[in-house]
């Protein structure tokens, strides 16, 4: 049976109205162009950081022992007291110390007078020596000018006193010498019973606070020495002023730490943030934990951090801004080289190596092989082919991302450690 041809014509136009495949005349069905899910290329930064926890720690920790035994006298400081360098902080009473100072303050002073006698000496000596060297000289020249007006007799007498004043200055001198000996060992006596009488003046080695007393009014002090560890110390005084923030930075992050690079601070006890630089670290990593532990010095001037208090940081590793990115999903590894399945101005696809940057969680920088506005199918490229037609449905993404990792946190019980001294005013 034969349909008119203007059946035919609207028939196929219909069909073509609607959409309808399976309408055609005869020929073969136009092929369906795929739908892929699209990503734009931005600009954006890009970031690294890895969030440590980690506790406050003094800068210095000291206990304080005095250099000499004796009975407390005097104890000026309690725990939590604010104390400053050179700070009497206790006093000790020794009673044979005080009467060894005053014994060779005694003997110094005999000493001093035993010098001024033999200078004294010294110059008799001298004075004696000049009167009797010109009158033997002036015995000389008279009998020189009229010879035989003096007795021979006479002259030796003059000439032998001369002689003999010589030998006695010579003997004062020496008197003069160890009466001179004498003093300074005196003197060293009196200096050393005068040290060990400032021993028993206890003072602060740094302004700090006090966070322990040990000892009370009365209480017989053992002398911190070598030979006696196990004296206890008279009070601990903590150096908080400038505190120590130490972390704990895992093994893959360690490169990119740098001394001096700054970073915030967040205490959530006092409810605040605070500015620290890495000041130092091991550069050693521990074989157990594969860590290294680096330190953050924190100023804290009026004591409002308190050791001991948590503090959270988060420690750049790496950065990127104003870096071209995309979503990771975009990526496929071809090998060993990194391609993206990015799109003409007429839909088509062309497979592009690229060099990736850094990558986050989401997002990667993309340093090379694409532009910002470019785009790319964002997932299942497996479904495509170099030279594809596709219809593309852009989806939405971030331009920037900031990645978090999570570091572990220093047992402060393993790494405390305090460094005891005996001190003495200087």
């Amino acid at each position: 049976m034969r349909y008119p041809h203007s059946v035919i014509s609207v028939t196929a136009s219909l069909c073509a109205v609607l959409g309808v495949t399976s309408c055609h005349t005869g020929g073969p069905a136009p092929k369906e162009i795929p739908t892929a899910k699209v990503a734009v290329a931005q600009r954006g930064d890009m970031a690294i950081a890895v969030t440590l926890v980690g506790q406050f720690q003094p800068y210095q920790v000291v206990d304080v022992h005095p250099k000499v035994s004796g009975y407390m006298k005097q104890i000026n400081v309690d725990i939590g007291d604010i104390v400053h360098k050179g700070e009497v902080l206790a006093v000790l009473d020794i009673p044979e110390l005080r009467a060894q100072l005053q014994e060779s303050a005694f003997e110094l002073e005999q000493s001093k007078q035993a010098v001024t006698r033999a200078q004294q000496e010294v110059d008799r000596t001298v004075a004696l020596d000049y009167a009797l060297h010109k009158e033997s000289v002036r015995l000389d020249k008279a009998a020189a000018t009229q010879p035989g007006l003096i007795a021979q007799q006479e002259l030796d007498d003059a000439q032998s006193k001369d002689l003999d004043a010589q030998a006695q200055i010579a003997a004062a001198k020496a008197g003069l010498a160890a009466a001179q000996q004498h003093e300074a060992a005196a003197l060293a006596l009196n200096q050393h019973y005068q040290a060990l009488e400032n021993y028993t003046y206890v003072i602060s080695p740094f302004d700090g606070v006090v966070i322990w007393r040990y000892a009370d009014t009365g209480a017989l002090i053992q002398g911190g020495t070598a030979q006696n560890d196990s004296a206890l110390p008279i009070v601990r005084v903590s150096q908080s002023g400038l505190l120590r923030l130490r972390f704990p930075v895992p093994e893959n992050d360690v490169q990119t730490i740098h001394i001096g690079d700054t970073v915030p601070v967040r205490v959530d006890a006092v409810n605040g943030i605070y500015e620290g630089k890495v000041i130092r670290f091991t550069r050693s990593v521990n074989f157990e934990t594969r860590t290294m532990e680096t330190e953050i010095d924190i100023k804290n001037p009026k004591l409002t951090l308190t050791p001991g208090m948590y503090a959270v940081t988060d420690l750049p590793l790496a950065q990127q801004e104003n870096a071209t990115t995309i979503p990771l999903e975009a990526l496929v590894m071809n090998g060993d080289q990194q391609t993206v399945y990015a799109l003409d101005g007429n839909n088509r696809i062309h497979i592009r190596n690229v060099t990736v940057g850094l990558r986050g969680q989401k997002l990667a920088a993309i340093t090379s092989g694409l532009a910002v506005g470019d785009r790319v199918i964002d997932g299942g490229q497996e479904k495509y082919q170099d030279g594809e037609l596709v219809d593309p449905r852009i989806v939405s993404t971030p331009a920037s991302e900031t990645t978090q990792q999570t570091g572990g946190m220093i047992d402060m019980k393993k790494e405390e450690a305090v460094t005891d001294a005996s001190l003495a005013p200087n």
